[in-house]
């Protein structure tokens, strides 16, 4: 009887069920009934990604085994060609590194601010910019954040920039943030310059840190590599001058270029609520100019530009390539790292920008069931405790990072469920959503008016409001790990031989002997054994006499008597043992 054979099946890493039946050959409905038995309901039309593909086919039985498409990483974000008449535009340099090495501290030296004392924590929880002139020439500095969570700003502003500085602090050396960024910048595809921070700290040894930079893949060229190393010092500004002088150089060699004529392109770097002037977007022209009453798309909103300013909050009559600017006027709040353009009329920008919204609307409804989600369905034997949110940011970067974060937290046991989210203060809708649904309000960077404050008091629903963002997270997994069922410690106790029984009921037993090993107490539990042979389980000591005297606990070595509380009759006899032992609950950690 000749062997089966089976079939090797490529797919992408998402696949319709409609398309996966006939990959399978085998009936749509079919596919859609043994989804549907393993607790998802998916339609024809609906994508299934890769690992629920994969428990589907083998719970199906098919001699088939599926294989996933390899793709390459995705490209570095492309540079938009520039014409004939291109001129030479500022450098957009990122400023990143792992959290507290100095990054803020740096550019604020640069700058000659004090922005770092204003950032909650000490640590920058949003993507800044600012423009800077260093010997004449126009320098754009995006300030990126360095804790954990804000990994998808740190690669949004790695993939938006020319070059990189990296900052490391020298007497801490490469840290995990440290490394994420070179991998962001490694596949953004950008020049990266080490700033060698706290050179002013007594002690620090560069070579330890070139020896780390090397290990990771920045050669240092002293070294016979290509990366620039300065030692700097954001506290006493020394090596600033020739940090800078090192950035204009790798700029002239990039030979950045751009037209600075004809309709604005650019990308947004944040958006956010500000009370009095509504809707808020920082963006980034990369070309062509920006005029105050501009009609501009980005994504699925638009905007007639209102006010046009600088960073700084200086009002602009028009703004050029590599010019981080503030807009006002937007429709709605366009996300991070959203391209935008500027078109010729009103009508066009908003025909444009529902469009887009329409498309993205009809790729959200055919979103992928996670495979995860369906391997928790499958193997649980517990229910799946949730913890229920709604998460307020105080700009759109802030909530992905927060959110992403959060569901970073889920396990087999527990899980983040975020039934609202959204920018800006906290509002009626949110408290009556968290009313009815049992959430929690976790709000970051904002605010709680008075006015919804006395129905949150009046509805008794929990508002938590940080200015960091890890104590959110600490704070929700502290809540989720109050979901977690408890583990249950046993500790042994002693041993006592027996020696004699005195009475024997159906609900108690008074037995005599003695303790042979360990120390007995009361209260405690109990097993008798017979041999290797277990007679009962979790009986229940209730009484300990030593003699006459009723005792707490009793020696090794001592003799005693013993009272048991049973639910059955026990068989007990002479030279039996009972094992001694209590039985706690500790909370679990994630």
């Amino acid at each position: 009887m000749p062997e089966k054979t089976t079939k090797t099946i490529a797919i992408d890493q998402q696949v319709t069920v409609g398309a996966l039946a006939g990959l399978l050959d085998v009936p749509v409905s079919k596919l859609i009934g043994e989804l549907f038995k393993n607790g998802v309901m998916a339609t024809v039309n609906e994508k299934i990604d890769f690992d629920t593909a994969q428990i589907i086919v083998g719970e199906m039985g098919l001699d088939v085994e599926l294989a996933q498409r390899e793709h390459e990483l995705p490209p570095a974000r492309p540079k938009r060609a520039v014409g004939d008449k291109a001129q030479a535009r500022p450098p957009v340099i990122a400023v990143m590194g792992h959290v507290d090495h100095g990054k803020t501290s740096l550019l604020d030296a640069i700058r000659e601010a004090e922005t770092v004392k204003g950032e909650a924590g000490g640590i920058t929880q949003h993507l800044s910019a600012y423009q800077v002139k260093h010997n004449g020439r126009l320098l754009t500095f995006i300030d990126t954040p360095g804790h954990e969570a804000f990994a998808a700003l740190r690669e949004h502003g790695a993939r938006l920039t020319d070059l990189a500085v990296l900052v490391v602090a020298a007497d801490e050396g490469v840290k995990p943030q440290t490394v994420e960024a070179i991998r962001f910048t490694r596949q953004a595809g950008v020049k990266v310059i080490v700033a060698a921070n706290k050179m002013d700290v007594p002690g620090v040894d560069i070579n330890r840190l070139k020896q780390q930079l090397s290990e990771n893949g920045l050669m240092p060229e002293d070294w016979g590599g290509e990366t620039v190393v300065v030692p700097v010092s954001a506290k006493t500004h020394a090596g600033l001058p020739q940090l800078l002088d090192m950035v204009v150089l790798v700029a002239d060699i990039e030979e950045l270029k751009a037209d600075a004529s004809g309709p604005a392109e650019g990308i947004v770097i944040e958006s956010h609520m500000e009370k009095g002037r509504g809707r808020v977007a920082i963006a980034l022209v990369e070309q062509g100019t920006l005029k105050p009453g501009d009609f501009i798309v980005a994504g699925g909103t638009y905007a007639k530009v209102r006010n046009l300013e600088t960073t700084t909050g200086q009002p602009l009559t028009l703004a050029g390539p590599s010019m981080p600017v503030v807009v006002t006027g937007l429709k709605d709040l366009p996300d991070f790292g959203e391209e935008f353009q500027a078109v010729g009329s009103e009508k066009q920008a908003r025909d444009l920008a529902a469009q887009t919204a329409q498309a993205r609307g009809a790729s959200a409804q055919t979103s992928a069931t996670s495979g995860n989600e369906l391997l928790r369905i499958i193997s649980r034997t517990k229910k799946l405790n949730e913890l229920k949110i709604i998460v307020k940011t105080d700009v759109q970067g802030s909530l992905t990072s927060v959110v992403n974060s959060l569901r970073s937290l889920d396990t087999e046991e527990v899980a983040v469920r975020v039934v609202g989210s959204g920018v800006g203060v906290i509002t009626e809708s949110d408290v009556h959503t968290a009313a009815t649904s049992g959430a929690i309000i976790y709000g970051f960077q904002v605010s709680l008016p008075p006015a919804v404050k006395q129905i949150v008091q009046r509805d008794k629903v929990s508002v938590r409001l940080f200015s960091v963002i890890y104590e959110l997270i600490n704070d929700v997994k502290a809540e989720l790990e109050t979901l977690l069922a408890p583990e249950v410690v046993e500790e042994g106790l002693g041993r006592l031989m027996v020696k004699g029984v005195f009475k024997i009921i159906k609900t108690q037993a008074i037995i005599g002997g003695e303790v042979t090993k360990g120390k007995l107490s009361v209260p405690a539990l109990a097993r008798l054994y017979r041999g290797k042979e277990l007679i009962s389980d979790e009986l229940e000591v209730t009484g300990l006499k030593r003699g006459p005297t009723d005792v707490l606990e009793v020696q090794e070595g001592e003799m005693c008597g013993l009272s048991l509380k049973t639910d059955e009759k026990l068989d007990v006899q002479a030279d039996d043992r009972l094992e001694l032992f209590t039985r706690h609950t500790l909370q679990r950690r994630l």
